[in-house]
């Protein structure tokens, strides 16, 4: 019926509350765990996914094509994921990538500062000290993170469908509220919109990945926009040639779409390495 997304602030329960409304609606929770063991799957080295998951990037690392690499790794376990249909998803910008979906809820948790320092400390027996820093540190990378990735501020309420204070609603209270919301929200309709949306994000990133990953285009930020029978590709070029082989390699995978260029040719431009 619905693609649901999380986002949460460290402490706020959002794994709980997940988990409950997944048994609740008969979803599956697609956690944390499942979404770097895709990433992983696809190819990207598990060793360097320390310095990019669901963190700030370092100055080098935000340089480096691993970055871009990664971002088309996580969009692609996420689309990937939301094909199930009828899932929840938690973290990993999973409500930006899926934005454009007619079928989404987007979620948020969060809660006070002293009532997540009180259940920090409770769980794993921390001083204070030690929970305050955590939250610090969490709240720190989740909006580099997004920033860097998808140059959105996370704690903005826009972009959800719904903010929840945890700190006032318990998880049942919570679950309640979701599903409720839920069964208004989303209706046949957006449903099957929804449906389609998603089948044409799989396709761009499809291509985006070939042209990437098989193909070695030299075209940074690439992405592809697919809508009924056109395919967009947008990024930054230093040369037309690039953009013409990607048209082309692009036309001879999707023979039934027109392809267009609004790729930005820049002549002095040079891609990190």
């Amino acid at each position: 019926m619905a693609i649901i997304t999380i986002s949460r602030q460290v402490a706020a329960l959002g794994d709980e509350i997940a988990t409950a409304v997944a048994q609740r609606m008969n979803y599956a929770f697609i956690g944390r765990q499942a979404i770097e063991q895709k990433i992983i799957d696809l190819g990207f080295p598990a060793d360097k996914l320390k310095k990019y998951d669901e963190r700030k990037p370092g100055f080098f690392a935000s340089l480096t094509k691993d970055r871009d690499e990664y971002l088309d790794y996580l969009q692609t376990a996420v689309l990937e994921a939301a094909s199930q249909q009828n899932c929840i998803l938690i973290g990993r910008g999973s409500f930006a990538i899926l934005e454009d979906l007619p079928n989404l809820l987007s979620l948020r948790f969060v809660a006070k500062d002293e009532i997540r320092r009180q259940r920090l400390m409770k769980e794993f027996s921390w001083e204070e000290k030690q929970a305050i820093q955590r939250i610090t540190e969490s709240d720190t990378n989740r909006l580099g993170f997004h920033k860097s990735f998808f140059n959105l501020n996370n704690e903005d309420p826009s972009h959800y469908h719904l903010v929840m204070n945890t700190g006032l609603l318990d998880i049942e209270a919570a679950t309640e509220t979701i599903v409720h919301f839920c069964n208004q929200l989303i209706t046949k309709e957006k449903e099957e919109a929804g449906k389609k949306k998603l089948e044409e994000l799989v396709k761009a990133q499809h291509l985006v990945n070939i042209l990437v990953f098989e193909h070695k285009i030299n075209i940074s930020f690439l992405k592809a926009v697919v809508t009924e029978n056109r395919v967009i590709l947008q990024g930054v070029a230093d040369s037309m040639a690039a953009v013409e082989k990607a048209m082309a390699i692009s036309s001879s995978i999707m023979p039934d779409y027109v392809v267009e260029s609004a790729v930005s040719v820049v002549q002095d431009f040079k891609s990190y390495p």
